[in-house]
C-alpha cells in the first residue's frame, strides 16, 4: 500500500514536470517568434530611415532584447504554473536586472559608436574635443550601469537585503565611512568629469608631462595613457592633468613655431648665415610662411648663440623641417663660413722656446 503511495507520487511529479517543461518550450518559442516578428517591423522602420544610429543602435541591443523576449515569456508562463513559479522566480530576480543592466550598457555603446561615426569627417580639432567627452562620459555611464546592476543583483540575495536596510538605518554614519573609504574613487571620477568638461586635453593632443612628450592615446576616470615617439606609454594620473602644469602643444591647432640653435664663433658675420637660412626656410615645401626669423639671442666669451625660429602646418611638420633647416645650415657653414665653427685655439707668443729646447 505504501509502495503504491510513493509511485503514485513520483507519477504525479513527473507529470507536473512534463506540464511545467512542455510550458517553458511554448513560452521561449512565443517569444521568440514575438522577437522575430518585432525586429523585422523595426528592421523595415530602420531601412527607411537616413540616420546610421538606427541602425547601429538596432545592432547593438538586438541580442540583449532577444534574450529579454525569452525571459518575459518564461516569468508568464510561470505565473500559470505554481510549480514553474517556484522555481523560476529565483532565478528572476537576478536575471532581470543582468538583462536591464546589459540592455543600457548596449545602448550606451550604440550610442557613443554612432557619435564617432558622424565625427569621421569633421573637423580635427572639432572632433578631438567630442572624442574626448564622448569617451570619457561614456566610461562614467559605463561604470554607473555596471555598479547598479551589480547592487540590484545583490539586493536580491535576501541577507544583502538586510544589511543594506541597517546600512540605511544609520545612514549618516554610512555615508562617512563610505565617503572616506571612496575618496580616491570619487576624487578620480570628479576629475574625468572635470577633463571631459574643461578639456584641458583631449584625445590625440600632443602633451608634454614630466619632460616626456607623446600623443593622449586614452582619458579614463582615473588615469590617462600618453604614447611617446618610441611607442612607450605613459600612464598619467588624470586628476594630475588638473592639479599641476603640463604643456599642450595642440591646444587650438597643430600649427607650431619652432626653433634651431647655432653656437658660433664670435667672429662670425651673421648677415649671411640669416640670408641663407631665409633663403632655404622660404624653398622648403614644410614652411608654412608664417614666422622666419633669426636673431643673436646671446653672446658668450668664446661663442654666440644664434635662434633659428621657423613655423609649420602640423607638429610632425615642424619637426622635419627644424631637421633639415639644422643639417642645412651645418653644411652650409662648413662649406661657406668654416671659420664661423668654434675651435679651441692655442696661442703661443712670439719667441717662446720650442718644446724640448733649454
Amino acid at each position: 500500500m505504501i509502495e503504491a503511495f510513493q509511485n503514485a507520487n513520483w507519477a504525479i511529479d513527473w507529470g507536473l514536470l512534463t506540464i511545467s517543461g512542455l510550458t517553458v518550450v511554448v513560452s521561449v518559442v512565443a517569444a521568440y517568434l514575438a522577437y522575430l516578428a518585432v525586429f523585422a517591423i523595426v528592421g523595415r522602420l530602420t531601412q527607411l530611415s537616413e540616420i546610421a544610429v538606427d541602425t547601429l543602435l538596432i545592432q547593438r541591443i538586438r541580442r540583449p532584447i532577444k534574450y529579454s523576449f525569452l525571459a518575459i515569456g518564461v516569468t508568464l508562463a510561470a505565473q500559470a504554473d505554481p510549480a514553474l513559479r517556484e522555481v523560476w522566480e529565483p532565478f528572476a530576480r537576478f536575471l532581470r536586472p543582468a538583462l536591464l543592466g546589459w540592455i543600457a550598457y548596449n545602448i550606451v555603446r550604440g550610442l557613443t559608436a554612432a557619435m564617432e561615426l558622424r565625427m569621421a569627417d569633421a573637423d580635427p580639432i572639432a572632433s578631438r574635443s567630442r572624442r574626448t567627452r564622448i569617451a570619457v562620459l561614456s566610461r562614467i555611464a559605463t561604470f554607473a550601469i555596471i555598479l547598479i546592476t551589480i547592487g540590484l543583483m545583490l539586493f536580491a540575495i535576501p541577507s544583502v537585503r538586510t544589511i543594506g536596510t541597517t546600512m540605511l538605518a544609520s545612514a549618516g554614519l554610512a555615508a562617512l565611512a563610505i565617503g572616506a573609504a571612496a575618496q580616491p574613487a570619487l576624487k578620480s571620477l570628479i576629475a574625468g568629469v572635470q577633463v571631459a568638461l574643461t578639456e584641458p586635453m583631449r584625445i590625440g593632443d600632443l602633451v608634454k608631462v614630466d619632460g616626456e612628450t607623446g600623443r593622449v592615446e586614452e582619458i579614463h576616470m582615473s588615469f590617462v595613457t600618453v604614447r611617446t615617439w618610441d611607442e612607450r606609454v605613459l600612464v598619467v594620473p588624470t586628476s594630475r592633468f588638473l592639479d599641476e602644469t603640463f604643456e599642450n602643444w595642440s591646444r587650438q591647432n597643430e600649427a607650431l613655431t619652432g626653433t634651431v640653435f647655432l653656437h658660433l664663433d664670435p667672429i662670425t658675420d651673421v648677415a649671411p648665415i640669416r640670408a641663407e637660412f631665409e633663403r632655404f626656410a622660404g624653398s622648403h615645401a614644410l614652411f608654412d610662411g608664417r614666422n622666419c626669423e633669426l636673431a643673436v639671442t646671446q653672446t658668450y666669451p668664446e661663442s654666440i648663440e644664434l635662434r633659428l625660429s621657423l613655423s609649420a602646418g602640423t607638429i610632425g611638420d615642424l619637426w622635419t623641417l627644424r631637421c633639415d633647416v639644422r643639417e642645412h645650415m651645418l653644411a652650409w657653414l662648413r662649406e661657406n663660413m668654416e671659420n664661423a665653427l668654434i675651435r679651441h685655439r692655442l696661442e703661443v707668443p712670439h719667441g717662446h722656446p720650442k718644446a724640448g729646447e733649454p
